[in-house]
């Protein structure tokens, strides 16, 4: 697995009890063992995210804006985190 060269900052957008979040976080385990930042995002703290992410939960954005939405596998992770840095 081979990380972007700069380090990488990614948002995680999620809601309490949603198991499909919990599976992308353990999809993202070894990459943040390789050094990639993961920020947690809770839905309901903004009712526009509630809008825009409710149905799409989880969401994965990176610092340029870019999204990854469910579903995804590792090696869909892995193209798409190659491209992000």
């Amino acid at each position: 697995m081979d990380l972007p060269q700069s380090s990488l900052t990614l948002r995680l957008f999620t809601t309490q009890g949603c198991h499909l979040c919990e599976q992308a976080e353990h999809l993202l385990e070894p990459w943040r063992a390789q050094g990639v930042s993961l920020e947690l995002v809770e839905i309901t703290d903004h009712p526009d995210w509630v809008e825009q992410y409710g149905v799409r939960i989880p969401v994965l954005q990176n610092t340029r804006g870019d999204e990854l939405g469910w579903p995804f596998d590792a090696p869909a992770l892995a193209h798409w985190l190659s491209q992000s840095g």
